[in-house]
């Protein structure tokens, strides 16, 4: 039998999603074995984050405790008539990487999946039609993931939109084959978007 401080310390980190019982423990006898430090240093990171973490109302970006509206969105040099719609806070910052989108964001908080519970009216659908009036948006580009939930709920949106302003550029990322695969190994899913988006040379 393990003391309990360290059985308290593997059932907290095994609700971590992704980490099984195996990993827990492992992360929990390393914290125990090494500097006391690195544990106090989790330990604060974790207190603050809820107080020092909230949501945009705009763009719903995560943002500082201390901010009222995200960078992004508050940025002049911004296009705010360029909405990039997510299904993640997080997925900003993977675009924020490629440093050539100088559009504005807007979070949906999911995608539509039924199994899940997750229905249109809890994603921030309504929000983003609002602000395509308020800002006098120009494009909406649909950066959904490419999985059916994803899907969907593209097809939700551009719908929705449609219907709202029928002069709207509606637009989705490309998706196809990622650069180093080989043919042999993409899915039937991957090389059919594959083909529909191909480009001339």
């Amino acid at each position: 039998m393990l003391p309990k401080a360290l059985t308290n310390a593997i059932e907290a980190l095994g609700l971590l999603p992704g980490v099984g019982p195996r990993t827990a423990e492992r992360y929990a006898y390393y914290l125990f074995k090494s500097n006391e430090q690195i544990a106090s240093n989790i330990t604060e990171a974790l207190t603050n984050l809820h107080s020092g973490v909230k949501v945009c109302p705009i763009t719903f970006a995560l943002i500082d405790a201390d901010e009222e509206i995200s960078p992004f969105y508050a940025d002049e040099n911004r296009d705010k008539t360029t909405v990039m719609v997510v299904e993640e806070p997080l997925d900003i910052y993977a675009l924020e990487q490629t440093k050539s989108y100088k559009g504005t964001y807007h979070v949906l908080g999911g995608a539509i999946s039924p199994i899940d519970g997750v229905t249109p009216d809890q994603l921030h659908i309504e929000e983003l039609i609002k602000r395509v009036e308020q800002d006098d948006v120009k494009e909406v580009i649909v950066a959904t993931n490419p999985s059916v939930e994803g899907e969907s709920t593209a097809l939700l949106i551009e719908k929705m939109l449609k219907d709202k302003t029928p002069n709207l550029k509606i637009t989705r990322l490309a998706r196809g084959l990622p650069l180093g695969v080989d043919l042999s190994y993409a899915d039937q899913i991957t090389l059919n978007a594959a083909l529909e988006n191909r480009t001339e040379l």
